[in-house]
């Protein structure tokens, strides 16, 4: 039986070495690794603004996976930049978001991480403080900074979601690295999952097949936490049966 293929979106790097300003297409390993675990192929789909390259990376994947990266452009949910707002690459978010347009309407099962989740977010029609301190509440630390694979805090996943049947659990300790949150939540998608201070930790879309967005960062934890790579499995078994 042929595996499923799972297109995994994929960041702009700059060089700062002996290549200095040269840029670099590029994913992090631990992405590749969970849907590799799943069962599944991973393919790393190169930013680029040509429809046609995008309508061929929709007929070959079974499974799209909205990685991790720069800041969303605060234009995307028309505001003006705020002095703490992350580094932004408008070219990704265009790319991203043709992505998210196009696999649903073929639709392919999506999961969205950090950036990922954020950019979901905000195509429902959502936004986002774009920084914590900009909010009027007290916060938890979001972004431990260091260990990947350390989890930091705890969340509560909200019974009778997609999230709920494949966590199997009502809290769960999860790693955290951001500084942005969401301040309004999109049209039509549906709380799954909260951190302590009311941080929205997760979201799904109810009325599409598989649609799951998460704050933290599953990928980096899959080795550790069962659970986690749950999450990929559930993915890919998605994705099979697309095909």
């Amino acid at each position: 039986m042929t595996k499923a293929i799972i297109g995994i979106s994929a960041s702009i790097l700059i060089d700062n070495g002996d290549f200095a300003g040269y840029r670099r297409i590029y994913v992090n390993e631990d992405y590749a690794d969970a849907v590799i675990k799943a069962g599944a192929t991973p393919l790393v789909l190169s930013i680029n603004d040509e429809d046609s390259v995008i309508d061929e990376y929709i007929n070959i994947i079974d499974g799209l996976i909205l990685s991790g990266g720069h800041d969303v452009d605060p234009r995307n949910y028309e505001e003006n930049p705020n002095p703490k707002l992350g580094q932004v690459l408008p070219e990704r978010d265009s790319f991203d978001l043709k992505l998210l347009k196009k696999a649903k309407e073929k639709n392919i099962p999506i999961l969205g991480i950090c950036r990922g989740f954020q950019l979901i977010n905000v195509s429902y029609g959502g936004s986002l403080w774009q920084d914590l301190s900009y909010s009027d509440k007290d916060y938890i630390k979001h972004n431990q900074v260091y260990g990947p694979e350390i989890t930091t805090h705890s969340i509560k996943v909200e019974e009778g979601t997609k999230l709920h049947n494949i966590f199997k659990k009502d809290t769960l300790s999860v790693n955290s690295f951001h500084h942005q949150i969401i301040k309004n939540l999109g049209q039509g998608l549906k709380l799954s999952a909260q951190a302590p201070d009311g941080v929205v930790e997760a979201f799904e879309d109810p009325n599409y097949r598989f649609l799951l967005g998460v704050q933290f960062h599953p990928e980096m934890l899959h080795r550790v936490k069962d659970e986690m790579q749950g999450l990929f499995n559930e993915l890919v078994k998605e994705a099979g049966e697309k095909r």
